[in-house]
């Protein structure tokens, strides 16, 4: 139910987390694959690796902020394998954190260009080849920052809000095209972002532990497993809907604000930037 022989996928932030377990998992389930990312090396790794694991999978250098690069990577599907069945949107970075009077415009810009703009971008260049073929399956990776408000992390809540809503509103407008539309909201899963590079990891996933009542750390498999369902013909009849991925979090409070008179704490401590993991370190 879950075979993904014969079909063409371009997943994108493949070379390392979410995006590098989605690729190999698609792989694996008979996927050629489009690796799309800013990390060439780590890009050039998972696309080897995955290759070993099933079809020919190939990696493409790609800015999902800039409709080029988008537009390159989906007709590097095309070319290489002659159409385009699914596409993963998966890039993304923390962005601005911080309280929101000391966070810098530009910031707030670069966090939207990559966590909103890139799926839209994706979505938009995946329609004309989805529409050739017939059909097509089309995922993003949101957060239950998109659904629930986190002090601190301002800019990514906006933007994975709008992947949300952009999700329903495009699974609208293509269900006459037989493409279907969804997204992922992960809480919190373990992968080299979250570490922010110098993190202990151990102290890292303890926390992750516990801000959810699942006793148990995400993993990025977790994600994949989600994607590879959404992806699939086991979900031909699901479309404009979230798959919340998060150990039960989003079923209680997770509290993030500062108390009144206090400093704030974790994200909302200073303001920063996140920035994608392998820039991190």
């Amino acid at each position: 139910m879950y075979d993904l022989s014969g079909k063409v996928a371009v997943i994108t932030g493949a070379a390392s987390g979410m995006g590098r377990a989605a690729a190999i998992l698609f792989a694996q389930q008979g996927a050629h694959v489009v690796l799309a990312d800013l990390n060439a090396a780590g890009g050039e790794e998972t696309a080897a690796e995955a290759s070993r694991a099933g079809p020919k999978c190939v990696f493409q250098r790609t800015d999902v902020s800039q409709e080029a690069d988008v537009a390159s990577m989906v007709g590097r599907a095309v070319s290489e394998f002659g159409k385009l069945d699914i596409l993963f949107n998966n890039a993304g970075i923390g962005g601005a954190v911080g309280p929101l009077e000391n966070i810098a415009v530009e910031d707030w810009d670069r966090t939207q260009a990559v966590c909103l703009r890139g799926v839209f971008l994706g979505i938009k260049h995946a329609i004309g080849p989805m529409r050739a073929n017939g059909k097509g399956a089309i995922v993003s990776t949101a957060s239950t920052a998109g659904i629930d408000g986190y002090s601190g992390l301002h800019a990514y809540c906006a933007a994975k809000a709008g992947v949300v809503n952009l999700t329903r509103s495009a699974a609208l407008q293509l269900a006459c095209d037989f493409i279907r539309v969804n997204c992922i909201a992960p809480g919190g899963v373990s992968t080299p972002i979250v570490w922010n590079g110098t993190a202990n990891r151990d102290a890292v996933e303890g926390m992750l532990l516990n801000a959810q009542p699942l006793p148990q750390v995400g993993q990025p498999i977790d994600i994949a497993n989600a994607a590879l369902f959404l992806a699939s013909d086991a979900a031909q009849f699901i479309t404009g809907h979230t798959l919340v991925v998060d150990g039960g979090a989003t079923a209680g409070a997770l509290v993030t604000a500062p108390k009144r008179g206090g400093q704030p704490t974790g994200y909302g401590a200073q303001r920063t930037f996140a920035g994608p993991s392998y820039e991190l370190g």
